[in-house]
């Protein structure tokens, strides 16, 4: 099954054709960052006038890279949220006008659901069930238990900012450009991670608090800054450390206080190169003799899927057209995962 989707939920407008769910046959991106850039943030409105000037050129460039017709194409999907009202309507107005004109099934899916199966799609062989997922992005940082496609339960999420939001907040802190979370990733890599002792907040728990983490960068950088100039790959690299090691250390105690023994890292912030060298430094701790823990396999998609993509939406897509699980097509801003349930007694 060759699908054709669309994802604009934000500042990404893209579309890939992806085969039975595993196969990327293109995958067009056209970001829109040097024309936010200046504002310091994504502007809403702009944001859906350049995915309108995109979409159609992408929609070429994804048939012609594939060298397909639209009578190779089996279906159609579409991100219908959550995101920005705006944005979202212009790639659920285009998917349904192309669902209509050319006959084709079309399927709506959640924009946090597609970051699930950026995994999926890079490892299709691998992935199984049960199944701790980590999704950490500008929006969202949530535990959340697979069980089985479709089946989710969550596990812990965080009470105020997402991960991505407190290093787009501290970037602005910092004086560093926009996007935020890739310039203190940059700089953080020339610092002292153990320069400052930033706090880790509720440890015993498997909920997120990033605020009081912001906070206190904010009070460091104002008594920094009354001596003289700030020491800003050190704040970054110290923040980093502090908001990464928090993720890390409730995942992997999660999947082992459960038994679950595979761990799936995705979104935006699983790009980051901190997380991942702390992946690859765990999964050399496994294997020494001495450890003591059950080991955990670990999945963090490559740096092509971690960002808003539409092959991970065409992915999502197939497994649940296998499932014959159909979603009212209408944009949703603030769509929750479907069928996700809060686990109790954790």
């Amino acid at each position: 099954m060759k699908m054709l989707a669309i994802e604009s939920s934000c500042d990404e407008t893209a579309v890939a054709i992806v085969e039975d769910g595993r196969q990327i046959l293109s995958s067009q991106i056209r970001s829109q960052i040097p024309d936010h850039r200046i504002y310091g943030g994504v502007v809403p409105e702009l944001a859906s006038r350049k995915h309108l000037e995109a979409m159609h050129p992408l929609i070429e460039q994804a048939l012609s890279e594939a060298a397909l017709g639209w009578d190779d194409i089996d279906g159609l999907a579409v991100t219908q949220g959550p995101g920005l009202s705006g944005s979202l309507v212009v790639g659920l107005t285009t998917a349904q006008s192309l669902a209509l004109a050319l006959d084709k099934p079309l399927m709506g899916v959640n924009h946090l659901e597609g970051h699930v199966y950026a995994n999926f799609l890079a490892f299709p062989d691998q992935v199984r069930f049960p199944l701790l997922v980590v999704l950490v992005s500008g929006g969202h940082t949530q535990l959340i238990e697979m069980r089985d496609h479709g089946d989710y339960s969550l596990v812990g999420s965080t009470r105020d900012d997402a991960v991505g939001e407190a290093f787009d907040k501290v970037a602005r802190l910092l004086g560093l450009a926009y996007p935020g979370g890739p310039e203190i990733d940059r700089l953080a890599q020339q610092g002292d991670p153990k320069a400052f002792d930033f706090p880790r907040s509720m440890p015993n728990s498997f909920e997120f608090s990033f605020s009081g983490l912001k906070t206190a960068v904010l009070y460091k950088v104002r008594e920094l800054e009354a001596q003289g100039p700030l020491p800003v790959a050190d704040l970054c690299a110290s923040f980093q450390q502090a908001a990464i090691d928090t993720i890390l250390k409730k995942a992997l105690r999660y999947a082992q206080q459960h038994q679950i023994p595979q761990i799936s890292i995705t979104g935006g912030v699983s790009a980051n190169s901190y997380l991942r060298q702390q992946l690859q430094a765990q999964i050399e701790k496994q294997k020494s003799p001495y450890y003591k823990q059950i080991p955990v396999e670990f999945f963090i998609p490559p740096l092509s899927l971690c960002t808003d993509n539409a092959a991970m939406i065409a992915a999502c897509a197939y497994y649940r057209w296998q499932g014959q699980k159909q979603a009212p097509l209408s944009a949703q801003p603030r769509w929750p995962l479907m069928n996700l349930k809060q686990k109790r007694g954790i």
